[in-house]
């Protein structure tokens, strides 16, 4: 199942067109850490999180995870956990994943950079919730029930072409 992201605001799979938003910074094939820009390529889906708290764990045959207090991102890049899930460390830059705000309730991983991943080319870029169309930091979101409509027809070994 291929999902192809067209003229940075539809989301495409089979006969689905979901509208979304991609990074304030567009899209760009080198991208950097903090540059705000949406990786252009083909990448894997890796695992959804979601608010256990919040919202129910969705119907997907995605690996699910339910996100917890502890739980973060780094996006230290001279870390070794460098665009890896980790514990809340003071020591490492880490972006919190148990947030305030919607945005994180439900959110999958984009393996952007994630095996063997490449230091300042870009961490945490993952499909995630919003409700205005505003630009992200470089994720990829859509509205609530395109998420969980995309969720429902992918699978593990589903790819995401941006181009």
């Amino acid at each position: 199942m291929i999902i192809t992201l067209k003229n940075k605001d539809t989301l495409i799979i089979d006969e689905f067109r979901l509208k979304c938003c991609i990074g304030r910074g567009n899209l760009k094939k080198d991208k950097v850490e903090g540059d705000g820009s949406t990786p252009r390529g083909k990448f894997g889906i890796g695992t959804l999180y979601w608010r256990s708290d919040r919202v129910r764990k969705p119907n997907t045959k995605l690996f699910c995870k339910p996100i917890n207090k502890k739980m973060a991102w780094c996006n230290d890049s001279k870390s070794k956990f460098y665009n890896k899930e980790i514990k809340v460390n003071k020591k490492i830059k880490f972006e919190k994943i148990y947030r305030n705000d919607y945005k994180y309730n439900y959110f999958i991983l984009l393996k952007y950079n994630y095996i063997n991943p490449k230091k300042n080319k870009g961490s945490a870029i993952f499909i995630h919730l919003t409700k205005d169309y505003k630009k992200t930091a470089g994720c990829i979101a859509l509205f609530k029930k395109d998420f969980l409509i995309l969720v429902k027809l992918i699978n593990k070994k589903s790819k995401i072409i941006i181009n």
